[in-house]
């Protein structure tokens, strides 16, 4: 009789613990994950669209703009999870953020003004750079050889091609020089904003949901086990 009446309270243990069922349990998590998924989709669209902005703006050589809309993105970046697909050197890797991008044409804005403002100086201090027209001369071949090449941000491989060809002028020295003194450095157009893995935002609610939805699945089939080995044990002394 003893044997009996604790198989029978291990049964009514197990009832009600598990009244609400667990499959229905495990739905609801199924469609959350769902949920989960496309509001993270939505995030990552609207980061993209203001990712977009930024090179639209930079595009228009609008510096306004650019400063506007790269505030709106690193503000959309930085309060919500943005999982991200990034493309390094053919490799694919996942990133919480919106992965690295460049200001193109703001970057050979200030590059051209900036070896512009070198000519000048050489030219005020009594230079012939005027008579050779060297600029001229070296933007037309690097410039071709951007296209040629497919150069997207022509950094570092325009202007190796900009000193090189300057080199080729003995008169271009001090403008050599000069220019290399004075262009801005690549690091500052260059951008890369990181997403928190978590944040209270829709999606990240509904990520947690899911986590404490499938905790209390796995504690459920962990206490499940116990009980059934309880059972079996019960039945067998």
């Amino acid at each position: 009789m003893g044997g009996v009446a604790k198989k029978s309270k291990l049964k009514q243990a197990l009832s009600k613990i598990f009244h609400f069922s667990t499959w229905k349990i495990v739905l609801v998590l199924i469609l959350m994950c769902f949920v989960a998924a496309t509001l993270l989709r939505i995030d990552h669209i609207r980061m993209t669209e203001l990712k977009q902005a930024v090179m639209d703006a930079d595009a228009s050589n609008d510096d306004e703009a650019i400063a506007k809309s790269l505030s709106e993105l690193q503000s959309f970046t930085r309060t919500h999870i943005i999982f991200n697909y990034f493309d390094e050197n053919g490799e694919q890797k996942i990133i919480f953020g919106t992965g690295a991008f460049y200001l193109e044409n703001q970057y050979n804005r200030k590059a051209n003004e900036a070896l512009k403002a070198a000519q000048e100086k050489i030219d005020q201090q009594g230079g012939n750079m005027n008579e050779y027209n060297v600029h001229k001369k070296v933007a037309e071949i690097c410039d071709a050889e951007a296209i040629k090449h497919g150069w997207r941000y022509p950094n570092i491989n325009y202007i190796n091609c900009f000193v090189n060809e300057l080199a080729k002028y003995p008169e271009a020295d001090q403008l050599t020089v000069a220019a290399s003194a004075n262009l801005p450095s690549t690091d500052l157009f260059r951008y890369d904003y990181a997403s928190p893995m978590w944040y209270p935002c829709a999606s990240g609610i509904v990520i947690l949901i899911c986590i404490i939805l499938l905790i209390i699945v796995l504690i459920r089939f962990i206490i499940w086990v116990g009980l059934q080995i309880a059972i079996f044990a019960v039945n067998h002394t």
